[in-house]
């Protein structure tokens, strides 16, 4: 009878271990969780989100990226499981133009994005014939084009810029100052502030380049709209149980914490 209880308590041990062992890996191989996102504040996020995972059984892997592009062709060709970088008008762009199969699972932070210059205190100070940069992707340029025409600089043609219609250099209707609106990669911009008199420049650039958007924007966007980013997997994958794993060890109080000390306020969790 000793035996047996021995030997059945020995069986659930082992059972309960193998489940462990099972439960730290998304994959049946065994390998972990491949998450792609931008080097930076993106990255020192998910170095967090990594340990709240583990204790959750993920064994997550995190791969940084430099530029926009990479980490949605890389998630769509199945070298990332998932990828944390991007708001929905992004992503949306980037699956009109790439027909990407890629869904947003998760809201991560909100990151306003702000123009800068080495020369202006406003924008309302742009010079006549001023170079602005704006970045040349459709979305984060629109946001550019946007923010210029709430500041007074430009006004855009009606009905583009909002309800999915990017707008861009070409449909600026009224340019009081005939500013010159220079198109750069967003990653270029921060480097080109010295040659511009503003540029437009996302948060995770901005704060690499030593930038602190609430202490030196000279304009920045407000809290509310679509730009929140988010946590992206492919269609296939969105019903996998690690998903919602780690989207809720994303949206721990341990991660809420770690954005509102580290960034104060240059970046807001949007959960």
């Amino acid at each position: 009878m000793q035996r047996r209880i021995i030997i059945r308590n020995l069986l659930t041990v082992a059972s309960a271990a193998a489940l462990s062992f099972t439960a730290t890996f998304a994959h049946a191989d065994g390998k972990p969780l491949k998450i792609g996102t931008m080097s930076g504040p993106d990255a020192q996020i998910w170095s967090v989100v990594t340990k709240v995972a583990a204790r959750e059984g993920l064994n997550v892997k995190v791969i940084e990226f430099n530029d926009y592009v990479q980490p949605n062709a890389a998630l769509d060709a199945g070298d990332l499981d998932a990828n944390g970088f991007q708001h929905q008008p992004f992503l949306d762009s980037q699956i009109r133009q790439r027909g990407y199969k890629i869904v947003n699972v998760g809201l991560t932070y909100v990151s306003p994005m702000g123009f800068y210059s080495k020369k202006l205190k406003s924008l309302k100070d742009l010079p006549e014939g001023a170079k602005v940069g704006i970045q040349n992707d459709p979305s984060n340029g629109n946001r550019a084009l946007l923010l210029l025409q709430k500041y007074g600089v430009i006004k855009l043609r009606p009905g583009v810029g909002t309800n999915g219609v990017n707008a861009t250099p070409l449909d600026v209707a009224e340019n009081p100052k005939k500013i010159k609106l220079v198109e750069l990669d967003a990653a270029q911009l921060p480097r080109a502030l010295g040659d511009l008199d503003a540029a437009s420049i996302n948060t995770d650039y901005a704060v690499k380049a030593g930038l602190q958007p609430t202490r030196d924007a000279i304009a920045i966007e407000g809290l509310k709209g679509p730009y929140a980013n988010l946590i992206a997997v492919r269609e296939q994958d969105r019903n996998q149980p690690w998903v919602k794993k780690l989207v809720a060890a994303y949206e721990s109080d341990e991660v809420r914490k770690y954005i509102d000390t580290q960034f104060k306020g240059a970046i807001i969790p949007a959960f």
